[in-house]
């Protein structure tokens, strides 16, 4: 019991503020170290390849469609409102543009708003059961929505925000 308190103690600073010091001093460095840009440049990347990759097994060649792609979107997709044959071809468009776009840092809030739109249609329509993969993908993209691309984009070349 006594440790318990001590611990407590010296971590919320009613002791020793030694330990608080050093662990902010450590936060402080960690703050400076991974800084927005970083994270903006491993997000972008992360998430496109995500989804590129989703992206090219559905084609053969450039963007050919392949047959099993069309099945896919008329068997186990089955997407609302649209017909499967439209979209196949836009949601495996979308896969290939949109990432590139995040790659290069080229319209970066609106790629992510469109590839956050797409997650939302899987999650919704196609997989309601893969939530937690979903929402680990939404996290990144509304982190590039709310913050943009960084300076290592074409959008801060560009001066856009």
């Amino acid at each position: 019991m006594s440790t318990h308190v001590e611990v407590s103690q010296t971590i919320s600073g009613a002791g020793d503020s030694g330990l608080r010091a050093r662990l902010n001093s450590i936060a402080a460095w960690l703050s400076r170290m991974v800084t927005h840009d970083l994270l903006a440049l491993a997000t972008r990347l992360g998430i496109a390849a995500i989804f590129f990759y989703s992206g090219r097994t559905k084609v053969a060649g450039f963007l050919t469609l392949t047959d099993s792609t069309y099945e896919l979107f008329r068997a186990e997709y089955r997407l609302p409102l649209l017909p499967p044959e439209i979209a196949a071809h836009l949601a495996t468009y979308a896969e290939h543009l949109f990432p590139l776009l995040l790659v290069l840092g080229l319209f970066t809030r609106y790629s992510a708003l469109a590839l956050l739109g797409m997650t939302l249609v899987i999650q919704v329509f196609v997989y309601p059961d893969a939530w937690p993969t979903h929402l680990s993908w939404a996290a990144l993209l509304l982190y590039l929505v709310g913050r943009g691309a960084g300076r290592l984009s074409v959008d801060r070349a560009l001066g856009i925000h």
